[in-house]
């Protein structure tokens, strides 16, 4: 039996408006009718619609979550720091998955708006115009978490990625390494392909190193492209002595190609890669890494939203957080 606000108000001998204001917390009842109220409420298993309370207030306390893939440790991060946060703040979550297809992203964009969501964090690989003009006439904020649109106009939390591969393949120049590989996601994602490889060219020009188009690889962020990408570098006349991973997931696999090839890492080969999921911790050697604080871009990104949400005062829509080096034993110590 669905039990509604009338048999509340029935039962407990008052108005249906004296329900709704003990259930939505509003100080104007007197505390015998609060109590007499929330008994009943107990006794009944009342359970308020949310739905219709949204209808009401024009807010349901819902916040989508646009994720590619759910099972990647680098978006579970993520996800659990958007999480926390929309707990902290009496938000409840809508999680869809992906797939990082453009066409399902606009779908789930779309479903979460018929849904009334309050606001989006929106977390996807190749931000398009078509992403661009959705967001922009969204009725709704939407953030987005480790993804940036080129020209910058929608709110976004992340780490400087560029500067970041500077920082990495300006380590392996500092300990002497001249041929210096460079494993990405796909060329078509800006975020995670194009700021790296800026980043890259600049850490060789600086050290007058010469670019070698041969030394950069496309994967697609899997451990199996990592065992390809590697397979690819092998067959170069120049091969590396250094490699830069663009996921950790890939310089497993980039390790597991070397190790299947009979060399070994790091006495053969530096390995660096990027994120700092907990599974470079799980693989042997244990990856030295780009700290990219994952937990804290999805908890940004949440209170952000929030901002927006709540009308609060926003000083800066892009903001970039700090990111370090975590030296572990796939490379050598300086």
């Amino acid at each position: 039996m669905n039990i509604t606000i009338y048999d509340v108000a029935r039962e407990a001998s008052v108005s249906m408006a004296t329900v709704s204001r003990v259930v939505n917390g509003n100080p104007n009842v007197k505390p015998a009718t609060r109590k007499k109220v929330l008994e009943v409420i107990d006794r009944l298993g009342y359970r308020p619609n949310a739905v219709a309370r949204g209808l009401a207030s024009k807010k349901t306390t819902t916040v989508g979550v646009v994720i590619p893939d759910i099972s990647s440790t680098f978006y579970a991060e993520l996800a659990r720091g958007i999480e926390d946060i929309a707990t902290m703040y009496k938000y409840n979550i809508i999680l869809s998955n992906s797939d990082q297809n453009k066409d399902k992203e606009l779908h789930l964009l779309n479903t979460m708006l018929g849904k009334q969501v309050d606001g989006i964090v929106f977390m996807g690989g190749n931000i398009t115009e078509e992403h661009v003009q959705e967001f922009e006439k969204s009725p709704v904020p939407i953030v987005l978490a480790a993804s940036i649109e080129e020209s910058q106009k929608i709110a976004s939390v992340n780490i400087d990625y560029a500067q970041a591969t500077f920082d990495a393949v300006t380590s392996f120049i500092e300990k002497g390494h001249k041929v210096i590989a460079l494993v990405l996601g796909s060329m078509d994602e800006p975020i995670n392909s194009k700021e790296k490889l800026i980043g890259y060219k600049k850490a060789l020009e600086a050290a007058n190193i010469p670019f070698n188009e041969n030394l950069v690889v496309e994967g697609d962020y899997t451990y199996e492209s990592g065992i390809e990408s590697f397979d690819k570098l092998m067959e170069q006349a120049d091969k590396p002595t250094a490699i830069y991973v663009g996921s950790d997931e890939m310089a497993i696999g980039v390790i597991h190609g070397a190790e299947d090839k009979g060399y070994s890492v790091p006495d053969d080969f530096e390995i660096i890669s990027s994120d700092n999921t907990k599974l470079t911790l799980m693989v042997r050697p244990q990856l030295t890494t780009i700290v990219q604080p994952l937990y804290d871009i999805g908890a940004v990104a949440m209170r952000l939203l929030t901002k927006y949400m709540n009308k609060e005062t926003v000083e800066d829509h892009i903001v970039v957080l700090p990111h370090r080096i975590e030296e572990r034993s796939s490379t050598k110590k300086a």
